[in-house]
């Protein structure tokens, strides 16, 4: 899928939330998770190396990722990250804190109209 010229900054909060759902499958090296990432919100969120690495080096300290080296499709060495069940804990706790949010927004948007 070609880049999208319309993406959209990420909101504050969000990229763990993307990280550990792009990661409830299967394990995937950081290339993986924005690619999935991306395919997951139709283009609209392009995560760049400068904020997806940190950001998977925080959850990993945090113990909600593992990672291990592996190779990827192009035959080079990756680190590949998986959910740990602490991160799948943290995956629905931030899925219902987002649906929280979000339908407090919609409510508002609809108070507007």
């Amino acid at each position: 899928m070609p880049p999208s010229t319309d993406a959209t900054p990420l909101l504050q909060g969000t990229l763990d939330l993307l990280i550990l759902r792009a990661l409830n499958l299967e394990a995937l090296h950081g290339l993986g998770v924005s690619r999935r990432i991306e395919q997951m919100t139709q283009g609209a969120f392009q995560v760049k190396p400068g904020s997806l690495f940190p950001a998977l080096h925080r959850m990993e300290q945090a113990g909600w990722l593992r990672s291990h080296w592996g190779e990827s499709e192009t035959r080079r060495k990756a680190k590949f990250y998986a959910l740990t069940r602490r991160g799948r804990q943290q995956l629905e706790h931030e899925t219902k804190r987002w649906n929280v949010i979000s339908g407090a927004i919609a409510h508002a948007l609809e108070l507007v109209s």
